[in-house]
């Protein structure tokens, strides 16, 4: 099966200061089944000249713009962080559009998006505590951060999607009717389990929720065994025997 028979498309949102290569080596492990097309947003990559985006607002209607002629098919949406929050938008926007529906949403290390953030912003620390806080996730190599001619690069870029996550409330949309898996590091400073676990809230679908050790950036001593999760639901229906998992827990704040 080529490339472009696949059954299912799955749209690949990045963290804050991601780009579309993060996601480049899911393409071989998750075909032929499925076709990983990874979205590139402005101020990075081939789009490094572009602004980037810094409200919600201001980023759901030009993505749902470019990805909407691309979901001919069963199609699922991928986002980690700040991309979990970008992928719930754009199912709720082309379901507002009349358009069909992700056959699942995966939504990773990111709390619900009606839950508060336990800590204050980012965006508004000076270059020096936003880099150091931005190390602490461990997503950015260490040898990037001491490079100041690369950090004046991508800091701009870096900043704006600060912003944008940290400013993000739910916009006006229906409710989601498909399924929901949410994934999460035990070890997260920025979502816990139960903040994960309050996705269920946010449709009327199945919804499952898997804990890997690790931190916020799990997934990088995971993949493996996250994309065996993501290839497992890929081949469930929707009314398959999932059990749906409330929050066990109260809201850390």
């Amino acid at each position: 099966m080529s490339r472009t028979e696949a059954e299912i498309r799955l749209f690949c949102l990045p963290h804050a200061g991601g780009g579309g290569a993060f996601f480049h080596p899911w393409r071989a492990a998750l075909a032929p089944g499925i076709e990983v097309r990874p979205v590139v947003l402005p101020g990075r990559e081939s789009r490094i000249r572009e602004l980037p985006y810094v409200t919600m607002e201001q980023a759901i209607g030009p993505l749902a713009e470019l990805i909407a002629p691309q979901i001919d098919r069963p199609y699922a949406l991928f986002g980690h962080s700040m991309g979990a929050a970008v992928c719930y938008e754009l199912a709720r926007r082309f379901v507002a559009l009349g358009l069909p529906a992700p056959v699942r949403l995966f939504v990773s290390a990111r709390r619900a998006p009606h839950l508060p953030s336990r800590r204050a912003s980012y965006a508004r620390l000076d270059d020096a505590d936003f880099l150091a806080e931005v190390a602490r996730l461990n997503g950015t190599p260490s040898d990037v951060l001491q490079q100041p001619d690369l950090v004046r690069l991508f800091l701009p870029t870096l900043r704006a999607d600060f912003e944008l996550n940290d400013t993000y409330t739910p916009l006006p949309a229906p409710r989601l009717e498909c399924p929901v898996t949410a994934f999460v590091g035990r070890d997260d400073p920025e979502a816990d389990p139960a903040e994960l676990a309050a996705w269920a809230q946010v449709t009327a679908g199945a919804f499952r929720i898997r804990e890997f050790d690790g931190d916020h950036f799990y997934l990088k001593d995971h993949a493996a065994g996250l994309l065996d999760e993501i290839r497992a639901d890929l081949r469930l229906r929707p009314t398959a025997s999932i059990n749906r998992q409330l929050p066990t827990a109260g809201v850390s704040r």
